[in-house]
């Protein structure tokens, strides 16, 4: 810009979105090189990532658009898909989102930026809301226990699948039975995970017998993808009598009404929370839910919240049991899945408190009615009706002219579901009217009588014995905020207890909590994005579809590789999407013995339960005292394995934070003995615009969105894993049952199949990894990767004197991400992880990732998105605890006297009489002068006691006397 008047053009020539992501500004950075002693960004990336994986050309990217342009580009493509009542059902279904809920929730960076509680002390507000998910759950399953939600329902049911494969221990049999009454996508899904475990899935009418097939397990669907309502009870009891345990995949909806499948004798409830207020969205996300029996408490897959006590005695939670079993057991895990859908979990939960089981039970009763009335006028006009009962579906038969009918359907604005050239599916739902009704009725060739003369005509569709007699939900949490006022306020109280990115950094080591900007959060809830469902037509979905088609181009230019599948709706499903690829790819080639996949000793532990899960062999691969892939040992393990490779899996930059400089080495090692290189895509934040995966030798790879790309965490979930590979690999990506050409490169050999229940996995959210691309540009994408590495490198430099760096690069240098060493520290004096991570709750800091990967160490990542003044922050508390140590380690201080070990300090300890302890309260409450009273974080529980809630374990809602103890 000129020294005197500047011109138009130099006046819009910055790119104001890169300078709001990016935290640093021009200044700060300057300090921060200045530090680490380098001139400029350029001289610190030259130095910190190897020549050898640099790429030799710049991002080829659209220019950046301003915040306004990308909001007017995303309402452009917003409008390009048409919004008609969808009446497909299918596990998708309209609903009422309450504006509360959706303002101060969803819309909330309070809840939307949170990460999965690890740390209990500050998570305590969406730990509470997902316990009252289990305990909703529970309630309308008839289930003995819940857990804090799973990714879709068709991926719900194969996890239910491979449970009972395990749990069935006197049943040998590798047959599961799917009952042929099951929605598409789920039978797809199972079809999926079951190929490569060798098990057989078979389909048929549950009421031929299901002890027949011998199977170890079985899936039945409750209510039927056709409407049908069967009574459940004789057939799972033929089933257990046959040594077969039995999963219903079920509507919460109409369980309000419905003989709860638990009290049928169910091992396993599956279904998906979707129409307890969350948008359709194309297909996602939303939250499955998972119940089963007692009895498999310690095998069932994902996340469960626990009640445990803190150290002042009182009522505290925490994630309990397996919540990370594939990180301890890695390749003996029984699931790769390492998170939950929190936000929509919270969602659906807050959905049933806010209407309570009067508010529901009332909702479902008029959805049923409407469906009575339906049917009455398709009777009066001669619509023959296959299902002879039902809750919310109908399945008609119209010989020959099913398309017809959907044609008539769709003139008056209505999707409705085209079975087959036969049949027609019609689901009504919360949205649904009588004018709804009464053009479906016209659509086959009909006209409404009076509602009142049908209303006095229609018979229920849900027989005596199967209508609910058992009440749900009676716990006051899904009582008392009925009112917006009671609920606004219960939200406030909820949030308040919570460390999110709004109150801090969250330096979590291999999870990115990067900024969540707000203008690319706004289009998620427009209904052009929000209100679509996943099956409607194509042509409703045209800006959908160029979405799509912009952001896999971006994603492919970005990391080299030549097709993207954005199936994968979180980074487990990515990486065993990716695998399935390449055994794919293998047998086309006639190669399907190759099965070995080796996997470094650092490997993120999702990455080994992946393998076995695609049915591949674990072979572990040592690394040296750096960190980095013992390239010898990999030679070695190659050549011995050479006719069975099938697979490398590595993280590169390193799961240890830094640049391996012989990652290409490693590569063509592999393929050299006939290998595919999956290369995790974890720490892409510190690679966009340097280097291209595929250029540093790997075939495929996942995304992580809700990492690099900036989707939130959302409090453990929503998340998206897309994978992307080369061409040869592209031919095998997922397809769909349902709707056509999700994959345009399909081959002769065919895909892999569905991973997920949608077509496009979570598609609401991508718009938000949309905007952030297009927001920033090549020039700003590749300057955020710097960032990164600078905000890093200067958290390293600041703490090195204090705490040594475990790993770092040829040049001393790590990558987005380092390691502090606290090993010493413990030997020393005892002082624990735990300690610290503690203590930086009373400063208001959310800890770092504690010993992962290696025992007694902080992983920190501080993101290009905080400021110089956060990072000091962050720093000055670490500093100021180190003193804290230091005292202990001199003698001066009893660790067990000291503030470290009674950390985080809550406010009823400093309302006491009597202050006992040997340090003084402003440096429990604000130490180390780092502290500011101004907007001083208040821990609303003391450090939770782990093994209690495991010895003690319980998964469902207390008794509200111990919420009002906790709250006084």
């Amino acid at each position: 810009m000129s020294a005197t008047r500047p011109t138009l053009e130099e006046l819009e020539g910055r790119n104001e979105f890169e300078f709001r992501h990016i935290g640093p500004d021009a200044q700060e950075t300057a300090a921060m090189l200045e530090l680490l002693g380098y001139p400029s960004l350029d001289a610190l990336v030259d130095a910190a990532v190897p020549r050898n994986i640099r790429s030799a050309r710049p991002l080829e990217l659209p220019e950046p658009l301003t915040e306004r342009e990308a909001l007017d580009r995303l309402a452009e493509l917003a409008a390009r898909n048409v919004v008609r009542t969808s009446m497909i059902g299918m596990g998708y279904y309209a609903t009422l989102l309450p504006g509360v809920i959706q303002r101060n929730v969803l819309e909330n960076p309070g809840w939307y930026t949170a990460y999965t509680p690890y740390q209990a002390e500050v998570s305590q507000g969406r730990m509470e809301v997902l316990l009252t998910f289990q305990q909703m759950v529970i309630d309308l399953t008839g289930m003995e226990l819940a857990n804090a939600s799973l990714l879709d329902e068709a991926t719900a049911a194969a996890e239910a699948m491979t449970m009972l494969r395990r749990a069935n221990r006197s049943n040998s049999s590798a047959t599961f039975f799917v009952d042929e009454d099951c929605h598409p996508q789920t039978l797809a899904v199972v079809r999926t995970r079951a190929r490569p475990l060798g098990i057989e899935v078979v389909v048929g009418d549950p009421r031929d017998g299901l002890g027949r097939h011998g199977a170890f397990g079985a899936l039945l669907q409750y209510p039927g993808s056709s409407g049908q309502v069967p009574d459940l009870e004789p057939w799972i009891a033929a089933a257990h009598d046959a040594g077969t345990q039995v999963v219903v995949a079920s509507d919460l909806l109409a369980l309000t009404l419905l003989r709860p499948p638990g009290e049928m004798g169910a091992d396993v409830v599956v279904g998906s929370a979707q129409r307890f207020g969350v948008p359709m969205g194309y297909g996602g996300p939303h939250a499955a839910f998972y119940a089963t029996r007692d009895a498999f408490k310690r095998a069932m897959p994902g996340r469960v919240i626990g009640v445990s006590v803190d150290a002042e005695g009182r009522q505290a939670l925490r994630m309990a049991l397996q919540t990370r079993e594939q990180h301890i057991r890695r390749e003996k895990a029984t699931s790769n899945i390492c998170t939950a859908q929190v936000l929509l979990a919270v969602i659906a939960a807050l959905y049933a408190c806010y209407h309570g089981p009067a508010g529901l039970t009332r909702i479902a009763s008029r959805v049923a009615r409407l469906t009575d009335l339906l049917a009455a006028g398709l009777r009066e006009h001669g619509v023959e009706q296959v299902n002879d009962s039902w809750f919310d579906t109908l399945t008609l038969k119209v010989p020959g002219t099913a398309k017809q009918v959907i044609a008539r359907a769709l003139d008056a604005g209505i999707n409705l579901r085209l079975v087959d050239d036969d049949h027609v599916g019609v689901s009504l739902d919360e949205a649904s009217t009588r004018e709804h009704v009464a053009a479906v009725l016209h659509a086959f060739g009909g006209k409404a009588a009076s509602f009142d003369a049908l209303d006095r005509d229609a018979r229920g569709g849900i027989a005596a014995d199967q209508r609910r007699s058992s009440t749900f939900l009676t716990h006051p949490l899904f009582n008392s905020f009925h009112s917006e006022t009671e609920m606004l306020r219960y939200l406030r109280r909820l949030q308040a207890k919570d460390v999110a990115l709004d109150r801090s950094m969250i330096p979590l080591g291999s999870c990115t909590m990067k900024l969540n900007a707000t203008t690319e959060m706004v289009p998620v809830t427009w209904p052009g994005f929000g209100a679509l469902h996943p099956f409607a037509p194509r042509d409703q979905a045209r800006g959908y579809t160029e979405l799509f088609h912009d952001l896999e181009q971006w994603l492919c230019e970005i990391t080299g590789y030549d097709a993207v599948s954005l199936q994968p709706n979180a980074g487990s499903q990515g990486e065993y999407a990716g695998l399935l690829a390449i055994r794919k790819y293998h047998e086309s080639r006639g190669d399907a013995h190759r099965d070995v996949c080796l996997i470094p000793s650092s490997a993120h532990g999702t990455n080994p339960a992946s393998a076995v899960m695609a049915g591949m062999q674990v072979i572990v691969v040592a690394c040296d005292e750096h960190g980095n892939v013992d390239v010898d040992d990999l030679r070695a393990k190659a050549a011995r394995h050479a006719d069975k490779l099938a697979a490398l899996m590595i993280t590169y930059p390193s799961t240890h934070g830094v640049f391996e400089e012989g990652v290409t080495q490693v590569c063509a090692i592999v393929h050299e003995h006939g290998g595919q290189v999956y290369l995790d895509g974890a720490n892409l934040n510190a690679l966009v615009g340097l280097a291209r995966l595929s250029e540093i030798g790997a075939d495929v790879s996942h995304l992580n969105l809700h990492k690099t790309f900036c989707i939130p965490h959302g409090g453990g979930g929503p998340g998206m894993g897309p994978i992307g590979v080369r061409a040869h690999l592209a031919p095998f990506l997922s397809d769909h049952p349902v709707v056509e050409g999700v994959n345009p490169a399909r081959g002769a050999d065919g895909t892999i199949g569905a991973v997920s229940a949608a077509p496009w996995g979570s598609a609401s959210i991508l718009p938000i990894s949309w905007a952030y691309i297009a927001m920033m540009g090549p020039r700003g994408l590749t300057r955020a990767t710097g960032m990164a590495i600078l905000a890093a490198n200067y958290v390293a430099a600041r703490l090195a004197p204090y705490f040594p760096i475990v790993y770092t690069g040829k040049n001393g240098r790590v990558a987005h991400e380092c390691i502090i060493d606290l090993r010493a520290i413990k030997e020393g004096c005892g002082v624990s992880v735990e300690d610290v991570a503690k203590r930086l709750v009373d400063f208001g800091i959310h800890a770092p990732t504690m010993s992962w990967p290696v025992n007694d160490t902080m992983m920190i990542e501080p993101t290009e998105s905080e400021s110089q003044r956060e990072l000091d922050r962050f720093c000055d508390a670490m500093i100021a605890i180190r003193r804290e140590i230091a005292a202990v380690e001199a003698g001066d201080t009893a660790l067990e006297q000291s503030p470290l070990r009674h950390a985080p300090h809550t406010h009823r300890l400093l309302l006491a009489e009597q202050w006992d302890r040997a340090y003084s309260r402003r440096e429990a409450y604000f130490p180390g002068d780092v502290v500011s009273g101004d907007d001083k974080y208040w821990p609303p529980v003391a450090r939770v006691d782990n093994v209690y809630g495991d010895r003690n374990l319980v998964c469902a809602c207390p008794p509200m006397s111990a919420y009002e103890a906790a709250a006084q």
